[in-house]
């Protein structure tokens, strides 16, 4: 194996070769960082494996090199409110003298913190009185949450946020998820406020740029680095997985082989999951799309399915990343040898 490889698997970490969507993270930044913030919330939503955590990350890591900026990254297993109470304390003790008696949170996790009257402060309480003093310190707080889901914890912790920003506390709400689980969450009616929110959703990587950094990596003419690019169809977690791959194989095997390698981990580490989350008729849709584009009639006699009932799966599929449309009554799957690993599954 070669040596510092500058590509990776690991979910959520910036890869050391990284493709920027500058557009979706300047939008964020310039947005969050304006004197009067039109919004205080994005949802970022995408396929497995489409980048949403590394581009979270790189917003994050882009607005902690200001002083001003709190950067409170949650775990959606935990209870979000008292997991922020907890992280925002712990976060503004690098502030000399911010707190100015014994101020702190129940280890234990209960919520519970104790102000300098020694007073009981649940863990609404506590966020607020450190909200308004970094308001008055002239600071902000971004809140992440990674691959959010619909449940009680969700909805009690987002509705409890819009009241912080009605109150007009500097704090703002950098969210990821699968489409389903966001679908759900902006349209849970106790929560009309994230349907407000826009969503940044995760489109391919640009094949050019793909093509670029691989003939620079490997230094490999254009045309090589365009063929390599292209297997990837621009999802971000094959194009690190086929940039690792050849890197350590290229000059031990074909490129064929190391494609039969990808094969493997686009299996292990994304399609298998992506696979169990389809319902059947979902299943038997992608089946029928061949490689490269498919006319939609012939799925539907395939299918023996009307063009009305298709249009409905042809719909969530795409909304989920699965599938694009190619032009007027063509679909392709917009994964990279989905149609050849899926066929397995069978």
């Amino acid at each position: 194996m070669r040596k510092n490889n500058p590509f990776t698997l690991t979910f959520g970490k910036r890869p050391n070769e990284y493709i920027s969507r500058y557009e979706n993270t300047d939008t964020v930044i310039s947005t969050f960082d304006a004197e009067n913030p039109v919004r205080q919330a994005y949802l970022i939503e995408g396929i497995r494996g489409s980048g949403k955590t590394v581009l979270m990350t790189s917003i994050t890591n882009e607005l902690g090199k200001d002083k001003d900026w709190i950067i409170i990254d949650l775990n959606s297993t935990q209870n979000l409110i008292n997991d922020c109470a907890m992280r925002l304390v712990d976060s503004c003790k690098r502030f000399p003298d911010f707190f100015k008696q014994g101020f702190n949170i129940s280890v234990a996790g209960f919520g519970v913190g104790v102000n300098g009257n020694n007073s009981p402060q649940d863990s609404v309480s506590i966020i607020e009185e450190i909200l308004s003093s970094l308001k008055r310190h002239h600071k902000k707080v971004v809140i992440t949450i990674d691959e959010v889901m619909h449940n009680d914890n969700m909805r009690h912790f987002t509705s409890q946020f819009q009241i912080f920003v009605k109150k007009n506390y500097p704090v703002f709400l950098l969210m990821t998820g699968l489409f389903e689980n966001i679908h759900a969450i902006q349209n849970d009616p106790a929560l009309t406020f994230l349907l407000r929110t826009p969503k940044i959703c995760l489109e391919p990587l640009s094949l050019h740029q793909i093509t670029k950094q691989y003939a620079e990596i490997f230094q490999i003419d254009a045309d090589q680095a365009k063929i390599l690019a292209n297997i990837t169809k621009g999802y971000a977690f094959a194009f690190q997985a086929l940039g690792l791959l050849y890197y350590e194989h290229r000059d031990e095997i074909e490129l064929e082989e190391i494609v039969l390698k990808l094969d493997d981990l686009l299996d292990d580490f994304v399609y298998k999951k992506i696979w169990m989350s389809l319902s059947k008729q979902d299943k038997e849709v992608v089946l029928a799309i061949n490689e490269g584009e498919t006319k939609v009639s012939e799925i539907c006699k395939k299918l023996d399915m009307t063009s009305g009932v298709f249009a409905r799966y042809r719909d969530r599929l795409m909304k989920r990343g699965i599938i694009i449309s190619t032009g007027h009554g063509y679909v392709s799957l917009a994964l990279p040898r989905f149609e050849i690993i899926a066929k397995t599954y069978e």
